[in-house]
């Protein structure tokens, strides 16, 4: 529909495993690597496995196509099948004849068997692969273990490939299927796409497709790149509805505006809420903070945390972070009491302001002009000040002598 408006011959953005749009990032060439190793090598099972839509069944079709013909493939892409079905198909796929029922077990393992030795004497090499093997059933699962018996005493008969899902590990990781685990020699999971390997395979598929780098604006890359999460599959399907979004609005460029809402119809409410989720896990982590604070600094002495803990040192806790703001402050200070530092000043002659900025009364001062006066009354009268004021017994507060 949109490939006309945007003057393209084909949708660059199809899911279909074209092994042209196939974007070789690091981790596809180490996968495609390791199932050329195991054609070519004198192993018999590997395994490769991946998330949904990574791209698992596109680097299969690129294996297919670039085995040369000395190479015999039966691939299989809906693997629900029995045990005799999945003889008979591999016999199908091969090409072998078999003579009897295609429902006796024995008669298509003694065909399939002697197809193999054949093809090995005549120089030729036999590949079975396998996509979505998680659907395989535990028997099917144990005759393909059983396929890896046919052999020679240098080489075995018939290689093995099995794709598929994650799920794919955990069925092999049973006790029951420990026989056919160890027979795997080589296993690649296939990872998503990093952000810049995503943004790299969108540009690959324009390039590839003909389309103009215009029409995707940076952002909208960007954009398509965090939502999809670096899945080629969830990356198409995105793309392709921004093309189609941007020829109903008769536009020529896609913004970010546009990708956003064009993956919240491809992925449904997982898109918007990703977006929201991130932007408030700055303010949930701000608000787990100023919570932990509050319990720790406890103001009003409730004890929650030392009853939570069971421990003494929850006090010692709470009383550290009371006083850490103060004694990084003032680190020459610590543990002298309010007003000592100002007090001894004064007693040793300083000037009287900073002993009132200390907190101490002003009657601690001798007034100018009294003790100095040649009267003795008014010596005793400021001595007698002195005495009467409230700070007279507190011993942390010195008194200034009268001068003679």
């Amino acid at each position: 529909m949109f490939r006309s408006y945007f003057g393209i011959e084909e949708n660059p953005f199809s899911n279909m495993p074209d092994p042209r749009y196939l974007f070789m990032s690091k981790r596809h060439q180490e996968a495609l690597a390791h199932l050329i190793y195991g054609i070519k090598g004198v192993g018999g099972f590997f395994l490769l496995t991946g998330e949904v839509g990574t791209g698992k069944t596109t680097i299969c079709r690129c294996l297919v196509e670039r085995l040369p013909k000395t190479v015999n493939v039966a691939l299989f892409v809906n693997p629900r099948l029995s045990e005799a079905e999945l003889l008979a198909s591999i016999c199908d796929e091969m090409r072998i004849a078999y003579s009897g029922p295609a429902t006796s077990i024995k008669t298509l393992m003694d065909s399939i068997n002697g197809f193999l030795l054949d093809q090995h004497a005549r120089g030729f090499s036999n590949v079975l692969i396998i996509d979505e093997a998680q659907n395989l059933s535990p028997p099917v699962l144990e005759l393909v273990r059983l396929l890896t018996n046919l052999e020679t005493t240098k080489a075995k008969l018939l290689q093995i490939i099995l794709i598929g899902q994650p799920e794919l590990l955990d069925i092999l990781a049973r006790r029951e299927m420990r026989q056919l685990a160890q027979r795997i020699t080589a296993r690649y999971h296939l990872a998503p796409l990093t952000g810049y390997e995503a943004k790299s395979y969108i540009r690959h598929r324009i390039s590839v497709g003909g389309l103009s780098r215009n029409v995707f604006q940076a952002s909208a890359i960007a954009e398509i790149s965090t939502l999809s999460k670096g899945i080629p599959r969830q990356i198409n399907s995105i793309c392709d509805r921004c093309l189609l979004a941007a020829y109903a609005l008769e536009k020529t460029s896609i913004d970010r505006k546009l990708a956003r809402s064009a993956a919240a119809e491809v992925l449904g409410g997982t898109a918007s809420a990703g977006w929201r989720r991130s932007a408030l896990l700055p303010v949930a982590a701000v608000a787990v903070a100023a919570a932990a604070a509050f319990v720790i600094y406890d103001p009003f002495d409730t004890g929650f945390l030392a009853k939570l803990t069971h421990s003494r040192t929850a006090a010692s806790l709470r009383d550290t972070f009371r006083s850490w703001p103060f004694a990084a402050a003032s680190p020459d200070r610590a543990g002298t009491e309010p007003g000592t530092e100002a007090a001894t000043a004064a007693g040793k002659g300083k000037n009287k302001d900073q002993g009132v900025a200390a907190g101490l009364p002003t009657t601690a001062f001798p007034r100018k002009g009294i003790l100095g006066s040649s009267g003795g009354e008014a010596s005793e009268a400021s001595e007698a000040t002195v005495l009467d004021s409230p700070e007279a017994g507190d011993p942390s507060v010195p008194l200034s002598p009268a001068k003679p």
